[in-house]
């Protein structure tokens, strides 16, 4: 079947390369944290669409085992890999191989669902990256001298990092 060919397994791993789905996701953690908020914000974001369109445009050929396989390794370490950071940068890495893989586990039962998850991924994580550029914040610690400047902007992106853990 075409689910088996060897190019279908080609471009289900090459895409999953691109968006850092686990275990491909070893690279992602580390480049966000090395990375500004702005260009942080992009690999976060933008870079995603093209990928994940493409993933959500081909499904029916994707390898379906292979997806669902990747995309639970990605959940479970996105989440585990989160707990015990306190830069955001790299919070939010692994919030977004979470979410990814979430995404590519909801992509072989619902591409339209996987559309809606990808869209709001995309607003909570730009909202994120706004209110972290704007705070001048990228570690949680420093997070907290937030508080006394703008409480609403602090809570807001609190808030926001909580609905991006899951």
């Amino acid at each position: 079947t075409m689910n088996d060919s060897p190019s279908t397994f080609m471009l289900t791993i090459a895409l999953c390369i691109k968006l850092g789905v686990a275990p491909f996701h070893l690279w992602l953690p580390d480049v966000m944290q090395g990375l500004n908020l702005t260009t942080c914000l992009i690999l976060a974001t933008w870079q995603k669409l093209a990928p994940m369109s493409l993933m959500i445009m081909t499904n029916h050929q994707l390898n379906t085992n292979l997806l669902i396989t990747m995309a639970a390794l990605s959940a479970v370490i996105g989440g585990w890999g989160g707990l015990n950071q306190t830069q955001i940068r790299k919070m939010m890495a692994y919030s977004s191989i979470a979410h990814l893989g979430w995404m590519t586990l909801v992509l072989s039962f619902s591409p339209n669902l996987t559309t809606l998850n990808l869209m709001i991924y995309l607003m909570l994580t730009s909202s994120m990256f706004l209110m972290m550029t704007t705070l001048n914040s990228t570690n949680i610690n420093k997070l907290s001298t937030s508080w006394q400047k703008t409480p609403l902007l602090a809570a807001s992106m609190m808030i926001t990092l909580m609905a991006l853990g899951g």
